[in-house]
């Protein structure tokens, strides 16, 4: 009988602190939400924004082809778009150039200068391995106090509260255009994410790298590496 009594007690310990967890990362992830929320923005807004520095365009997934994946090229279609409409002077493509077989930044920029953007006026970001690091560098390498933020909707609450809570003033335009394969994964991961990125903005580390300064303002094929 006192064995059956220790364990329904540990069973009932275990319980409630499963529903503890699972409050913990619902009610993250809803705060979360609610900050980065407050910046959304339409790109007709984002156009009437006055002294953003650059658009930084987050990357995601290219094909072993090198060609964009439909997520990355609807970012940078929208960043294009309003790199156009005047909403900021610069582009900053930041992605994962981890190795010399994966490269996102260099494809990002190509798309970029294809549609008529010129090159002095793309920046890449090499090591933005996350999106806590892109934002970070977009902040402390390049020197950046106001951006627009260009990502999926679903990323970009997560994107404008990190840059809340590094002090970067930002503004978010969503690049839905059309609907994605896997997205209710992706939406479920994104809860755990919003849940790392909460802890990663009240420790605030370093990314994996930092490096030279490289104003925003100046010429971008200062980041070329081709």
């Amino acid at each position: 009988m006192k064995m059956k009594k220790i364990i329904k007690t540990i069973a009932l310990v275990l319980f409630i602190l499963i529903i503890l967890a699972v409050c913990a990362v619902f009610g993250l992830n809803a705060y979360v939400k609610s900050i980065g929320g407050k910046r959304v923005v339409t790109p007709e807004e984002a156009a009437a924004i006055e002294d953003a520095d650059c658009i930084l365009v987050l990357g995601c997934s290219v094909k072993i082809d090198h060609t964009l994946s439909n997520m990355l090229e609807d970012r940078l279609r929208r960043g294009v778009e309003l790199y156009g409409s005047g909403a900021a002077p610069k582009l900053l493509m930041s992605g994962d150039h981890g190795t010399d077989d994966y490269d996102e930044v260099n494809a990002m920029k190509n798309y970029a200068t294809e549609n008529g953007v010129p090159s002095s006026d793309v920046f890449m970001d090499h090591a933005g391995f996350s999106t806590y690091e892109s934002v970070y560098r977009a902040k402390e390498i390049f020197g950046a106090e106001k951006v627009i933020i260009v990502t999926q909707e679903y990323h970009l609450y997560r994107a404008l509260f990190i840059a809340e809570k590094l002090g970067l003033e930002a503004y978010g335009v969503a690049s839905d255009y059309r609907t994605y394969s896997g997205q209710e994964g992706r939406e479920l991961r994104e809860i755990l994410a919003r849940c790392k990125d909460f802890a990663s903005t009240v420790f605030k580390p370093e990314p994996t790298y930092l490096g030279d300064k490289i104003p925003i303002d100046g010429d971008g094929n200062i980041t070329n590496d081709r």
